[in-house]
């Protein structure tokens, strides 16, 4: 990422004019001739020296570090979006925010009730599926009866055999290979978190295959891309599947849209009547 010298100049010293010094335990004074803070007033509660902080806005400093970064923005009371807005004119990556878990937005799920003629399932970044609408929930199987730390579509997908049953055989390779993948880039994202590192190590105990998938270090983030499904009582069934990211980012939003033309608007209107009591035995 490059540094935009000139857009961070700018939006330090008009932050540092914006804030008031009572903002931050100051007395305000009565010979102020500028608003805001002085220079040196934020050097120092930023803990960084004046003549830095004057190349900072002169756009005249090398390219400061995360830890500087995060030290102005503090002193600055800076919201979240305003401190990954200097994060990102200074060419650096922000800092992860919170996780939103495993807690589900009353919207989405109002949303995901809306979208009646069409699958949609809510995961986590590794993977857990937190909820699904009626829709998906006929197309793939309830996991009601699944303990918890088991409803991972990844861990499933080693572990279940009978999760296969719903792809073509010929896809199978395919498909375990892009959990890896997908899980290698959360794992990643998260900084090898406790919650990432427990499911990886629990995946490895799985057995040959998630290993040797494990150790080719592949990486790519599912965000689109084309599904083939084998139902019982609809037949074979192709999606559209779109994967749309909730603020915290820890959570994606599976859309399954029938492409256009195809016979699956038909197969759907179907599974619509016949419910999940025919989905695969390993939802049952």
């Amino acid at each position: 990422m490059s540094m935009d010298r000139a857009g961070l100049a700018d939006f330090l010293r008009r932050s540092r004019e914006r804030l008031r010094p009572e903002e931050v335990g100051l007395p305000a004074g009565p010979r102020r001739r500028t608003p805001g803070l002085r220079r040196e007033e934020l050097s120092q509660l930023a803990g960084m020296s004046a003549d830095y902080l004057m190349r900072l806005e002169q756009a005249r400093s090398p390219q400061p570090s995360p830890q500087i970064l995060a030290s102005l923005a503090q002193a600055l009371r800076l919201s979240r979006d305003e401190r990954d807005h200097v994060f990102l004119l200074a060419g650096q990556r922000p800092p992860a925010g919170p996780r939103a878990g495993g807690h589900v937005r009353p919207g989405l799920l109002h949303l995901m009730d809306q979208l009646v003629g069409t699958p949609v399932q809510l995961l986590s970044d590794l993977g857990d599926l937190l909820v699904q609408n009626a829709l998906a929930e006929s197309l793939f199987g309830c996991t009601c009866t699944v303990a918890e730390p088991d409803r991972n579509v990844v861990w499933r997908w080693f572990t279940d055999p009978f999760a296969r049953e719903a792809y073509p055989a010929r896809e199978h390779e395919r498909h375990g290979r892009e959990h890896v993948a997908d899980l290698r880039a959360a794992v990643a994202r998260r900084g090898a978190d406790a919650a990432a590192m427990a499911l990886v190590d629990r995946l490895r105990g799985t057995g040959a295959e998630f290993t040797a998938l494990w150790e080719l270090h592949e990486v790519a983030v599912r965000r689109s891309g084309r599904k083939r499904v084998l139902h019982p009582a609809t037949g074979p069934m192709e999606f559209d599947v779109e994967a749309l990211l909730t603020p915290a980012e820890d959570q994606r939003l599976l859309v399954f849209t029938p492409p256009p033309g195809s016979k699956t608007f038909e197969a759907l209107e179907l599974l619509r009547e016949v419910g999940p009591e025919t989905a695969h035995r390993s939802h049952r």
